[in-house]
C-alpha cells in the first residue's frame, strides 16, 4: 500500500513539475517569439505596425488579467535588439510610447517587483500571475529558511510557503468566461499559436536587428568643423 501510495504520488508531482516546465517554456517562447517577428521586419514602417500591435496584443493580456503573457510581451519589447531600434521606435505614435512606458514601470524588479505586487494585490480572479516570480518566492522561501529549528518545524518557512500558494488559488479560484467572436481563419491561427517561430540567440537577434538598423555614426565636433570650413 505505502509502494503504490508513493508511487502515486511521484507520478503526481512528475505530472505538474511537466506542467510548470511547458509553462515557463511558453513564457520564453512568446517573450523571443516577439523579439524574433520584430527584428525579421526589414521594411520600417512595417516594423513600427508590428511593435504598436505587440503593444496593443500587451493590453489586451492587461485587461484579461493574463499577466503573465503580458510580462513576456513587456519584455520581448524591452530586449535589447528591439529597444536599440531607434527610428522605429521614433516612428510610433506618442500615445504608443507612452503605454509602452507605463508597462516598462509595471514589470519594473526594483524592489522586490513592488509595482507588480501593488497592482495584482488589486485584482480580482481569474488571475494569470507572473509565474517566475511565485517560482522565485517558493524557492527563496524554501532554501533560505531551515524546515526545522533545535528539533522544530519552522512554521515561519512554513506561513511563507503557505502564503505563495494561497496567491496561486486565488488566482484560480473563478473561471475565466470568454465568448470572443469566431475568425474565419481561426485553424490557421491556433496553429500559427501552436507552432511560433522564435529565435533564443541573443548574438543572432542583435545581428539581425543591426542589419534591420545599422548603428547610428556619431561624427566627432572637430570633423564637423573642418568640414563647414572646406
Amino acid at each position: 500500500m505505502l509502494r503504490d501510495a508513493t508511487s502515486a504520488l511521484a507520478r503526481n508531482v512528475f505530472c505538474i513539475t511537466s506542467n510548470l516546465d511547458v509553462f515557463i517554456r511558453r513564457f520564453n517562447e512568446i517573450q523571443y517569439w516577439v523579439v524574433t517577428e520584430i527584428v525579421s521586419t526589414t521594411n520600417l514602417t512595417k516594423r513600427m505596425s508590428l511593435v504598436k500591435k505587440f503593444i496593443k496584443l500587451a493590453a489586451f493580456c492587461k485587461e484579461y488579467q493574463n499577466l503573465n503573457a503580458f510580462f513576456a510581451i513587456v519584455m520581448g519589447l524591452s530586449n535589447t535588439a528591439v529597444s536599440r531600434l531607434s527610428m522605429t521606435w521614433d516612428k510610433l505614435p506618442s500615445k504608443f510610447r507612452k503605454l509602452f512606458t507605463e508597462y516598462e514601470a509595471l514589470i519594473d524588479p526594483s524592489r522586490n517587483h513592488r509595482a507588480y505586487r501593488m497592482s495584482v494585490g488589486k485584482l480580482q480572479p481569474p488571475v494569470i500571475p507572473f509565474m517566475p516570480l511565485l517560482l522565485k518566492d517558493m524557492t527563496f522561501a524554501h532554501e533560505g529558511n531551515k524546515t526545522s529549528l533545535d528539533g522544530l518545524v519552522n512554521f515561519e518557512k512554513m506561513h511563507m510557503m503557505a502564503q505563495t500558494m494561497r496567491a496561486v488559488r486565488f488566482c484560480r479560484s473563478r473561471h475565466l468566461v470568454l465568448d470572443p467572436p469566431s475568425p474565419k481563419n481561426e485553424n490557421e491561427i491556433r496553429n500559427y499559436i501552436r507552432c511560433f517561430r522564435t529565435i533564443d540567440n541573443q548574438r543572432v537577434l542583435n545581428s539581425m536587428s543591426q542589419k534591420a538598423e545599422a548603428p547610428i555614426k556619431i561624427v566627432s565636433n572637430v570633423n564637423v568643423i573642418l568640414r563647414n570650413k572646406l
